[in-house]
């Protein structure tokens, strides 16, 4: 395959995840995600925390409901977001929609993380994103072994509660499975695992993602060689490029949709294209190549391992030629597994495998919508209905 192509392909990735309207407020592409929270009228809170390794990392905290108060004591949710994104995924709706506005609602004391390197967590104690190339050097793992453990640790300590619920989509599933296989004393820390669009084998994807993959690592490699190690960050000239063809009434605004659903799987017919522009202005977030280069090992090789590094690489890393596969078994976790029958990227087919190497899924939910693909879990404007409404159900009994 040309070599331009296969890159142009693989920038098709920006898109592939991100969150849904702000009909209230018009002006959301230029605010932050707590703005956003604010303008909606709940209250919002910034919080840090430094990992290990230096990465200062970005939380969000809406602490209660429209109608609450600071008042006693909530349950914590814990969300983490997909590739590319960021926490504003889980607020880009109205109240009565989003997933972040419900959850406050329903009593919870809900945190949003943010992944080394996207928006919110593109700083380190020593290292520079613009000037050193190994501020770049991690993938998912890194984000499941260090920062997930990092924040959830920091949730528990500052809220003085015991555990948490958490809900990862995507990517945010990829790295529970990875803290909880690595640093399996976290479960004790998680009362319920909710799932939504489970990503860990990736054997049965389609789309044009597919043709990319088999030249993945070539592309990782030769973006290191250039220095290059940040992939589709967040930027003024995308933003207005969104906002100067993406608009629902511009004929151009076509093709951004059916971008989408070239990388999730096709229309649904549940996403609200008024506020198309405000999604793709908070959405990519950014991220390492090595990232996107990991999901695509995946793929290759139909397992579920750890980031590979070439035969010398993974010598010098894990002692071994090949990648270690994370242990399953280890994942104890009560686990909802949400998945739609139309998602290009967490199949059927490879949910259905996740599902019987999982020890304890407390539930295995198909979205009743056979058209429901990847990006309606934050997108549909009916999330609430087919899928929101059984996770406050799963969570009530836990």
């Amino acid at each position: 395959m040309n070599a331009l192509v296969g890159i142009s392909l693989l920038l098709l990735l920006a898109t592939s995840s991100s969150a849904a309207d702000l009909r209230s407020h018009p002006a959301g592409a230029n605010l932050t995600t707590t703005e956003l929270i604010e303008a909606m009228g709940y209250t919002a809170e910034i919080h840090h925390v430094t990992t290990e390794d230096g990465y200062i990392l970005e939380l969000h905290r809406i602490p209660y409901g429209i109608s609450g108060s600071d008042g006693g004591v909530r349950p914590v949710a814990y969300l983490q977001h997909c590739l590319l994104c960021s926490s504003s995924d889980w607020i880009m709706n109205d109240p009565d929609k989003a997933l972040a506005y419900i959850l406050a609602d329903a009593g919870y004391d809900v945190w949003m993380g943010n992944y080394r390197g996207n928006t919110y967590s593109r700083n380190h104690t020593t290292l520079d994103p613009d000037e050193d190339l190994s501020f770049w050097s991690f993938s998912w793992d890194e984000m499941g072994i260090i920062d997930l453990p990092a924040m959830i640790d920091y949730v528990l300590e500052f809220t003085g509660q015991p555990d948490l619920y958490y809900v990862g989509f995507s990517m945010g599933t990829t790295t529970y499975y990875a803290m909880l296989s690595e640093k399996p004393e976290y479960n004790s820390k998680l009362r319920v695992g909710i799932n939504l669009g489970p990503a860990a084998y990736m054997e049965h994807m389609k789309g044009p993602l597919t043709l990319i993959a088999p030249y993945s690592d070539d592309f990782d490699t030769l973006m290191t060689l250039l220095g290059k190690g940040e992939f589709l960050p967040s930027r003024d000239v995308t933003d207005e490029w969104v906002e100067k063809y993406c608009d629902d009434e511009m004929i151009s605004a076509e093709i951004c949709y059916n971008v989408l659903f070239l990388i999730a799987g096709p229309d649904s017919e549940l996403l609200n294209e008024e506020y198309l522009p405000v999604i793709l202005a908070h959405t990519p977030a950014g991220t390492s190549v090595h990232t996107v280069n990991h999901y695509a090992q995946l793929y290759v090789s139909t397992n579920f391992t750890k980031y590979d590094y070439g035969a010398l690489g993974n010598q010098n890393h894990y002692g071994q030629t090949t990648p270690p596969a994370f242990n399953l078994d280890n994942v104890v976790t009560p686990t909802a597994l949400f998945w739609g029958a139309n998602d290009w990227l967490a199949t059927p087919e490879d949910v259905a495998r996740l599902a019987t190497e999982l020890p304890n899924v407390i539930l295995n939910y198909r979205v009743p919508f056979d058209m429901f693909n990847h990006l309606d879990f934050v997108w549909a404007i009916n999330a609430d209905e087919l899928v929101y409404n059984e996770v406050l159900n799963v969570l009530s009994q836990y």
